[in-house]
């Protein structure tokens, strides 16, 4: 089971230059997942995140592992869960290990500890090449559209 970029907006609200997510595969429902975020240059963070050396945020990485749980949770939630919007509540354990820089391709394995109904945890770790570079676990919880 893959989302494409399509599928993604339709489960999230985040769009340009804010989304952060290109694709998700090797999903199993309600259980886990790979987001895929191909990160290039072009991106609207790098000119001001540093002009001499580019380095993605490791916020937005964090942003980018809970948009792909968002999708993830929205997604075996179903039709109850249509046009909620996913508010964090906790980043626990959070580590960058390794930047991440134009070029690199950006994958985010999530795993769900616990969830049902409007509230989600995920253990999320970031890797470029295979090489973990980031990881925390994420909680979450859907709120009215």
């Amino acid at each position: 089971m893959t989302f494409d970029i399509e599928k993604i907006m339709e489960l999230i609200p985040h769009r340009y230059p804010f989304l952060l997510v290109d694709k998700v595969v090797d999903i199993v429902p309600g259980e886990s997942g790979t987001g895929i975020k191909n990160v290039t240059m072009n991106e609207p963070f790098f000119p001001g995140h540093f002009p001499q050396k580019p380095v993605m945020p490791g916020v937005l990485i964090l942003e980018a592992m809970a948009q792909t749980a968002g999708a993830l949770a929205i997604d075996f939630l179903g039709d109850d869960a249509k046009g909620k919007v996913v508010y964090f509540m906790a980043i626990d354990g959070a580590k960058f290990r390794k930047p991440v820089m134009p070029g690199d391709r950006l994958e985010m394995k999530l795993e769900k500890v616990r969830g049902r109904g409007a509230v989600w945890k995920f253990d999320a770790k970031a890797y470029v090449d295979s090489e973990l570079v980031t990881e925390a676990t994420l909680t979450a919880m859907l709120g009215g559209n």
